[in-house]
């Protein structure tokens, strides 16, 4: 199964940087962030991704395309151009990184990959978030409830910390908690192909009519995420995953390693 990851947007809320890369290649613990969401993935074994790329697109190509060599010790014979690899480790990924336009919304970029995803069920997530959601059991949550989509709804991170108080003493103070009310969008959806009908083009916001009328179809499911899930939209929600990084214990990707 595929797995489509949506990284074309301008990412203007975090014009710190972006200026020169695309939101998805801001790097934490030094790998960009679409490394640490296919990771997430390869975890379950799903290790083929398409990577719907537009803004700045020419780096998102340039990193894969050096990842081996980014990637790995090398001594290279200027003179013959022989190259010997010292270290040979790497993941067993196949990635597709495919131009799907500088202005192109995110329903328009999944229905340009029609003819790459085939008729087949495919999952997809938003470029420039993570989370502790369990891939696998995604997968066959989609697959009990035999509908044409499944989105996972996540608690969004609280702005500000949280208090539990007894009288006039804080008893408990929690800074920027997952909030435990309400529940929103958080990506990580599976679709059987039939949601490319539902795209009408170029201009069409996947969070609008085609997840919309799905819904209203009845044919929308709807994945529950308690746990960990943080969207990277400004410099405070880089420096919080850097430091979860720094941690060694990341809640992404909980004590394992792909590499």
């Amino acid at each position: 199964m595929k797995t489509v990851i949506l990284a074309g947007g301008l990412g203007t809320r975090i014009s710190e940087e972006t200026a020169n890369r695309p939101k998805p290649m801001i790097e934490i613990g030094g790998k960009p962030l679409l490394w640490h969401l296919m990771s997430l993935y390869a975890r379950a074994e799903y290790r083929e991704f398409v990577v719907a790329a537009g803004y700045k697109q020419e780096v998102v190509k340039e990193y894969f395309h050096q990842f081996f060599a980014f990637n790995n010790d090398f001594t290279i014979n200027l003179a013959t151009g022989e190259t010997t690899v010292l270290q040979l480790d790497l993941p067993d990924w196949k990635v597709h990184v495919i131009d799907t336009g500088l202005h192109t919304s995110t329903g328009g970029r999944l229905k340009r990959l029609r003819e790459l995803i085939g008729n087949e069920t495919f999952m997809c997530t938003y470029g420039d978030g993570v989370a502790s959601i369990d891939i696998a059991e995604l997968v066959r949550f989609h697959k009990a409830k035999n509908r044409l989509a499944t989105l996972t709804a996540v608690r969004p991170p609280a702005r500000f910390g949280g208090l539990e108080i007894d009288g006039d003493r804080v008893t408990t103070f929690t800074e920027k908690p997952q909030s435990s009310e309400g529940w929103i969008n958080g990506g990580f959806f599976v679709f059987e192909p039939e949601i490319f009908d539902r795209i009408a083009g170029d201009a069409t916001l996947l969070e609008h009519e085609p997840l919309a009328g799905l819904a209203r179809d009845g044919q929308l499911s709807c994945y529950r995420h308690d746990g960990f899930w943080q969207p990277m939209d400004t410099l405070r929600d880089k420096r919080l995953l850097e430091d979860l990084w720094a941690s060694g214990d990341p809640p992404w990707l909980k004590s394992w390693s792909i590499l």
